[in-house]
Parts: C-alpha cells; sequence; structure tokens
C-alpha cells in the first residue's frame, strides 16, 4: 500500500495560504485538499474558484483535490474544472442528476468522486460506479475542521472497498475527518487508500515530521 497524504487547507493559515500550501508540498503532501461549503449545504462558508485559481497558478503541477458541499453542484463543477481542478468530489444529496454531473466531470479529464456522509449509504454508489474514480467516505459531520473521527463509518469504508475488489474496479477510497496518527491506521486497515489531514498537519510545528508519521501509521 502507498497511503497518500491530502492536507486540507481548512486548517491551514488563510493569511499566507500559498506559503502554507507550499510548507506541506515541501513536507511531503501528495496532493492539497481545497474545502468549497457554501453556507446552504454546509454551515460554513469557505473559498471559491478564484482562490483555487490563484493557487493554480502557483503551483502549476500539484494535484488539487476538490470537495464540494455546496447546493446545487452543477454550476460550480464546471467553474472548478475552469480553474483547473485535478479532482473533484460531489455530495449526491446536492445533485439534480448525479449521474450526469460525474459525467461532466469526467469528460473534461478531471477525476470524479462521490462523498458519503456518514448517515449516506453505500446504495447510492450502484448506479454510477462506472463513473467514479474515488470514493470520499467522510469520517465527521462536513462543515467544519478539528471533529473527532467516527469509527461508526469504518464498516461501510470497508463494504465499499469489498465491492471495488469484487468487481476489480479501478476506485480509489478516501477519507476525511478526524484523521490522526491515532485514527489513520483503522482507516488504512479498512481500506483507505487517500487521507485527508487538517489540524494533524496544520496545528503542528513541523508538517513534514506530521505527515511522515501519518504516512507510517497508516502504512
Amino acid at each position: 500500500m502507498n497511503p497518500k497524504i491530502a492536507p486540507s487547507i481548512l486548517a491551514a493559515d488563510f493569511a499566507c495560504l500559498g506559503d502554507e500550501v507550499e510548507a506541506v508540498l515541501a513536507g511531503g503532501a501528495d496532493l492539497i485538499h481545497f474545502d468549497v461549503m457554501d453556507n446552504h449545504f454546509v454551515p460554513n462558508l469557505t473559498v471559491g474558484p478564484t482562490v483555487l485559481a490563484a493557487l493554480r497558478k502557483r503551483f502549476p503541477d500539484v494535484p488539487f483535490d476538490v470537495h464540494l458541499m455546496v447546493d446545487p453542484v452543477e454550476r460550480l463543477v464546471d467553474e472548478f474544472i475552469e480553474v483547473g481542478a485535478s479532482m473533484i468530489s460531489i455530495h449526491p444529496e446536492a445533485c439534480r442528476d448525479l449521474g450526469d454531473v460525474l459525467k461532466r466531470i469526467k469528460n473534461t479529464g478531471v477525476k470524479a468522486g462521490v462523498v458519503l456522509n456518514p448517515e449516506t449509504s453505500e446504495a447510492v454508489l450502484e448506479t454510477c460506479w462506472n463513473d467514479l474514480d474515488h470514493v470520499l467516505i467522510m469520517s465527521v459531520k462536513p462543515g467544519f475542521g478539528g471533529q473527532s473521527f467516527m469509527p461508526e463509518v469504518l464498516p461501510k469504508l470497508s463494504r465499499v472497498c469489498d465491492a471495488i475488489k469484487q468487481d476489480g474496479r479501478d476506485i480509489h477510497i478516501e477519507i476525511d475527518g478526524g484523521i490522526s496518527s491515532s485514527t489513520i491506521g483503522v482507516a488504512a486497515k479498512a481500506g483507505a487508500e487517500i487521507f485527508v489531514a487538517g489540524s494533524a498537519i496544520f496545528n503542528t510545528d513541523d508538517y513534514a515530521n506530521a505527515i511522515t508519521e501519518l504516512r507510517e501509521h497508516a502504512a
């Protein structure tokens, strides 16, 4: 297993966001997780396409993993594709036609994913397996960083992993919420491959050490 660490800029210092991104990349981050919240679908407001456009200009080759917590999602999908998203994850609850949105993403060459909230059944994946590049399992309720990991999502993570393996699909599993050195191991054991971590990285004095420690516990 080659675990990938995706620092979430939600926990970064926004006064020097570009430098924060540069620091975690220098510390070994594999991709940058970009949380987009609209104060409607979730009770928080974060960043939009113009911020990603600025980061993409500074970091032209970095994979940006965009998690859209917005409703409706359709218009912003196109805007984030235009400014350089590498991956886009969407919530089925925010889509008028989930399959259509996933196809729109994939047709541009951007990787498409579905987000499963803690209360969302994996059954929603049954109609869209062929349009997926990844599944994002939320191990907290979306909206705010710094929450505690919810171990009750692990059985669902395992079931999604088993379904992917059973059919030999090239789909990756990402997990987001409360990921730290004490929780990343159980998430990896259940089948996660990409680990979103915010506070566990940005609330430390040594980003490289934090990322290395996370990777070692996952492996």
